[in-house]
């Protein structure tokens, strides 16, 4: 028998002097036969893996490359078949390997279910009962698969808020009622991951581990994963959920949106709430908005466009195909698409172009507790509270009054005696130069636009000034 060496230790070799031989068992680990003399910490086995609790935690953690391929045995010991996949089914429990197709060769392949399983080590599963009682395998697309859907796929970590490449996911080995269940914990997404993966099959299990014990570890857990189905029936199928995806910021969402393909974005998008997917969508840039938007069935579209701001609808309308915009408008309501409508009237770089109609507008004799009132009654949205808008019997421009001064004032004041000064305004056909200029000098939060007869038309905000000078950079 020729000799071969791992890690300097000869494998195969019938040994002189006292020296070990050491074969690979069927899980590939390194089992040596028994030395009259045996030199403490020489082999590779499991029986001198590591130390201590870093030793057991390490046993009892499983990989899924380590399962995969691995042989599977039935109760009396024979050979069932080789573990083809692993299976969730999301319905059921979210984090459980509920199935596990073992191939046959030129036979059928099998399901053996989570609790006809007795046993699982690296290269190995060991069932409950004999071959007889497995079932036939018929696909399902409500089952998740590791090894299609998770390995080497992108996910989005909703703790670290980005788009990885799941290298390996992590099982931890949970006995009860004389079977074992496979539980995911994690996935992994950086090095040792990368490196089980590469050498499986290659290397020796425990020799892996012994190699990525001196990498960095870089996992994710599985609470934090938001998978990313392009279809989106099967999505429904899978009962995938985004509820933590919509908890981040639309900023957030809006970077890892650039980051997917064209059909990943569109999964994401049409998984998420109205609200939130036209937080996430104004947040994109002008190109990738157009992008996502005309993918979109009308009817989809309008409804995210109308939970926007008019000026951020308008906006984004401007970019659409022609044919597309007027499918939009077609179907937004009545309210909606009039307001957005009479902003497409203004050039996109122009004052009319960058202002929005939602603002708060009371009379300049009302006082400070009765414009908290009205704000409260009508449940004015926070990001429309820059100023509030006073106007005279004549409906004209009479001041801005800050929230920051409306709600220190007493509540019985006049908000008239509150009110800012200059009193600054501009027309809508005012260039967005001109109102950077204003907003520079006077270091506003926002600037009233008014028509010929000086009534309040809508309003800048500084946030619709950092944008447009973004897009000219």
């Amino acid at each position: 028998m020729a000799a071969h060496v791992w890690a300097g230790v000869p494998i195969g070799d019938s040994g002189q002097g006292g020296e070990a031989r050491l074969e690979l068992d069927r899980g590939g680990f390194l089992r040596p036969e028994p030395d009259p003399h045996p030199a403490s910490g020489f082999f590779f086995g499991l029986e001198n893996f590591g130390e201590g609790e870093k030793a057991n935690k390490e046993q009892a953690m499983l990989h899924a490359t380590e399962l995969l391929g691995a042989h599977a045995y039935d109760s009396g010991g024979n050979l069932v078949g080789r573990v083809k996949e692993l299976f969730i089914v999301p319905a059921e429990q979210p984090n459980l390997i509920s199935r596990v197709l073992l191939s046959r060769g030129k036979y059928r392949p099998l399901v053996a279910r989570h609790d006809q399983i007795a046993s699982a080590q690296p290269g190995e599963i060991r069932l409950t009962t004999d071959e007889s009682a497995l079932e036939l395998y018929h696909p399902n697309e409500a089952w998740l698969a590791v090894q299609k859907d998770l390995l080497d796929q992108q996910i989005i970590d909703t703790n670290g808020r980005k788009v990885v490449r799941v290298n390996d996911v992590d099982l931890a080995d949970q006995r009860t009622n004389g079977n074992t269940e496979l539980r995911v914990t994690q996935v992994g997404v950086g090095l040792p991951a990368a490196v089980r993966r590469l050498l499986q099959g290659i290397v020796p299990p425990m020799a892996i581990r012994r190699i990525q014990e001196k990498l960095p570890p870089r996992n994710i857990g599985w609470e934090f994963v938001n998978l990313v189905e392009p279809d989106p029936l099967r999505r429904v199928k899978l009962r995938l959920s985004s509820e933590r995806l919509a908890e981040l910021h639309p900023a957030d969402i809006a970077d890892i949106v650039e980051e997917l393909s064209p059909a990943q974005r569109d999964s994401i998008i049409g998984s998420l709430d109205e609200e939130t997917a036209a937080e996430a969508i104004a947040e994109l840039d002008t190109r990738l908005q157009t992008q996502v938007v005309e993918k979109l069935d009308p009817e989809k579209a309008a409804d995210i466009i109308e939970e926007m701001s008019p000026d951020e609808a308008a906006d984004l309308i401007q970019n659409l195909e022609p044919e597309t915009s007027k499918e939009v408008l077609e179907e937004m309501e009545h309210r909606e698409a009039h307001e957005v409508e009479e902003l497409l009237r203004f050039g996109e770089h122009t004052a009319g172009g960058m202002m929005t109609t939602e603002i708060v507008v009371v009379g300049e004799d009302a006082t400070r507790g009765e414009v908290v009132d009205h704000i409260r009654f009508h449940d004015v949205p926070i990001d429309q509270l820059d100023d509030v808008i006073l106007i005279n019997r004549d409906a004209a421009l009479a001041g801005t009054v800050s929230v920051a001064r409306l709600l220190l004032a007493p509540t019985d004041q006049k908000v008239a005696e509150l009110a800012a000064e200059p009193l600054l305004s501009i027309g809508p056909e005012t260039s967005e130069n001109e109102v950077f200029e204003l907003f520079d000098k006077y270091n506003l939060r926002s600037l009233t636009v008014v028509n010929e007869r000086n009534v309040p038309m809508g309003a800048i905000t500084v946030d619709d000034v950092v944008s447009h000078m973004r897009a000219k950079l």
